[in-house]
């Protein structure tokens, strides 16, 4: 089967993700019903709650690239990229949500047209070539 390493790894990445939810949910629970023994439920889920936004918070800056002291990953990469490939690649990288919105509108308009699919994979590999020397 083609897909089969693709599906393998789907799984995994969603027993990954239902772990993490169990490790937070008893992570929360354990915080809220210790604090309970300490003061009013009310109190201790108000700071359960501000402990969870605060992680969150620490978890979108490193994600997003803010954590490291606001240094842009642009100022390292001046240089334009070349060719088709290269300027998509810069883009999906620059902003994920916006490649990944282009490809799924790419996969749709391909699936109803397959000949442009085509038309789209040799632009992709077509290198480019200096001038050609006659002799």
């Amino acid at each position: 089967m083609i897909g089969r390493g693709l599906i393998k790894k789907l799984v995994a990445g969603f027993a990954a993700a239902g772990a993490a939810l169990v490790a937070v949910v008893a992570t929360g629970a354990t915080l809220f019903y210790g604090l309970t023994l300490l003061m009013h439920p009310a109190g201790a889920a108000a700071i359960t709650a501000g402990v969870f936004a605060l992680i969150s918070g620490g978890l979108f800056l490193a994600m997003s690239g803010k954590a490291d002291g606001g240094r842009d990953e642009d100022e390292e990469d001046d240089h334009e990229p070349e060719g088709l490939g290269g300027r998509a690649y810069a883009l999906i990288r620059s902003r994920p949500v916006l490649g990944t919105v282009a490809a799924l509108a790419g996969g749709w308009i391909f699936l109803r047209n397959p000949a442009l699919a085509t038309m789209v994979a040799a632009a992709f590999t077509e290198r480019t070539r200096g001038p050609r020397r006659y002799r």
